[in-house]
Parts: C-alpha cells; sequence; structure tokens
C-alpha cells in the first residue's frame, strides 16, 4: 500500500438525535476525494475513535469504502483493549478497507514484548497495520524495529513530536526494513513541524486541516510557505487554548465552510463562540492567500 500526498482524517458527522449520519459522512468523504488525497483514515482521531460503537465504527468504514470505490486506500482506525481492536479490525477487512491505523491499547501497560504481542494479534486479522504512537505508547528503537518486523506492519505515525527519538527510530527501522517501511508525522496541525519532520527523511504527515480548507491543504503541500506564519501558526495558537480543540475546531472548520456534520460528543466540547470567530478569520486568512475566499 503506497500513501503519498495529502492523507486526509475525515470527522465522524452526527445528526441531531446523536447518531452517525452516513449521508453526510459520505458527502464529506466525497468532497475530499475531489481535491486528491492520498489516502483516506476514517474513524480515526478526527473522527471521534473514542467515541464510537462498534456498530458505529463498522458502519463508517463501510461509507468511506463505498464512496471511494478503490480510487484511493482507506485506512480504518482500530485499538483500546484487544477485544474491540480485534472486532474492529475485522470489521474493518470485511467492509473492504486496505488498512488499519492501530490506536494505543489504554489503560493496561506492559513491557515491550507485551506490545508487540498486542500488535501481531491485530495484524494476523489479514489486513496492513500502521502503528500510532501517542500518548502512553513511547516506542524505543529496538522496540520500533521488533515492530517492524512483525508481519503486517508496514508503518508507524508519529504523534510524540520528540525529534530525537524519532531519528534513531528512522534510522535504526530503516537499516531494518528498508526504506519502503512508512513512517509519517501526526502531530496536531501536522503541517507546523512538517520542516522538521522533512529533516528526518519523513515527508508524508496527516492534515486536519484537508477535512475544511482542503485548497490551503493542497497549497502547502505544492510549497505555499507562507501558510505557516499566517495560516498554520495562528491556528495552533487557537487550538491550544482548550483541550480537544485539535477535534472540536476541525469540525467546527467543516460547519463553517458549509457542511453541517454536527457538534462532537463528550468529553469533548464546543468551541466558544469568541474561538469560532478567531477560526473564521484565520479560515479567511488562509483560503485569501491561496485565491479560494
Amino acid at each position: 500500500m503506497q500513501l503519498s500526498g495529502v492523507l486526509f482524517f475525515p470527522v465522524t458527522p452526527f445528526d441531531a438525535n446523536g447518531g452517525l449520519a452516513g449521508d453526510v459522512l459520505a458527502e464529506h468523504v466525497g468532497q475530499g476525494l475531489a481535491h486528491g488525497p492520498g489516502g483516506v483514515f476514517v474513524a480515526c482521531g478526527t473522527g471521534e475513535f473514542p467515541s464510537l460503537s462498534e456498530a458505529e465504527h463498522a458502519r463508517a468504514v463501510r461509507v468511506a469504502v463505498e464512496t471511494t470505490s478503490g480510487a484511493v486506500p482507506v485506512i480504518a482506525g482500530a485499538g483500546g483493549p484487544l477485544g474491540a481492536a480485534l472486532s474492529q479490525a475485522r470489521a474493518a477487512r470485511d467492509a473492504g478497507a486496505d488498512g488499519l491505523l492501530l490506536m494505543p491499547p489504554y489503560l493496561a501497560q506492559g513491557p515491550a514484548s507485551g506490545l508487540i504481542a498486542y500488535v501481531r494479534e491485530i495484524a494476523g486479522v489479514g489486513l496492513p497495520v500502521i502503528v500510532y504512537q501517542r500518548g502512553p505508547l513511547v516506542l524505543d528503537p529496538e522496540t520500533a524495529v521488533a515492530l517492524a518486523a512483525v508481519p503486517g506492519v508496514i508503518g508507524i505515525k508519529d504523534g510524540l513530536g520528540d525529534i530525537d527519538r524519532m531519528q534513531q527510530i528512522v534510522l535504526a527501522v530503516r537499516a531494518e526494513a528498508g526504506e519502503e517501511f512508512t513512517f509519517f508525522n501526526g502531530l496536531p496541525t501536522a503541517e507546523l513541524t512538517m520542516p522538521a519532520y522533512r529533516g528526518l527523511g519523513i515527508r508524508l504527515y496527516s492534515s486536519a486541516v484537508f477535512c475544511f480548507a482542503p485548497e490551503i491543504a493542497v497549497a502547502y503541500l505544492n510549497g505555499d510557505e507562507r501558510l505557516l506564519t499566517e495560516f498554520y501558526a495562528p491556528l495552533v495558537r487557537l487550538r491550544g487554548k482548550v483541550p480537544g480543540y485539535a477535534v472540536s475546531l476541525v469540525k467546527a472548520g467543516v460547519r463553517l465552510r458549509g457542511l453541517d456534520v454536527g457538534t462532537v460528543r463528550p468529553p469533548l466540547t464546543e468551541p466558544t463562540a469568541e474561538h469560532l470567530a478567531e477560526l473564521e478569520r484565520i479560515v479567511k486568512t488562509g483560503l485569501e492567500l491561496v485565491g479560494a475566499a
């Protein structure tokens, strides 16, 4: 599975009654496809993975697979307790997904051998697996090499931002697994930190901005560095004001651009009126810069 360009992490739309709005998700994914993403990562972090039931997760993956119709790879979120992760992985496989983004196991912490066994069981379902390093899951180079050797594990997404650690991991894994092993920057608003990741030889990244302003995300991918200071830096400052805004602001941005994807589920909270107005100003500036206002 080859990933390239902008990686699209759609939000999960909810209707007025709080249920998953499959038709709106299809529209959201379809709108994104028009801007040429390199992959669709459904029911992942931006898609409020921790708040979805197994049935909702399975339905979201089915909608994404049906909407893309093979145009780009569809990668489904999975993780948490082993039983739930296996159910999610099997449902994603049965729906026709191309791979899994494996979130860290929660609460239960074990040694590296336990993590490797956890990943091995989920990879055994039969879909390629990208391991997401974030939160409680902090890899050392030796563990990363061992994970890369697990059949079916094809990549690591970094959500920590420890550049020294990532340099060691990249060098160690590529020495053992080769250049085909995938790494990508998975920090919130990853574009702001891409200059540092490119220095590590990592050019792939997830883009939450693509959800609500694909014109901006594509312009940055194509080299518009003005966006770092004029759009991304202000957006990151706003994101840092309230925990959970990495998702809440994205969903608000999608609504701002005209698609009613509903609100976030607890424990996330909606942006304040003041912060929504600030988001609108930031998006307007970005769109004007790329000539899409």
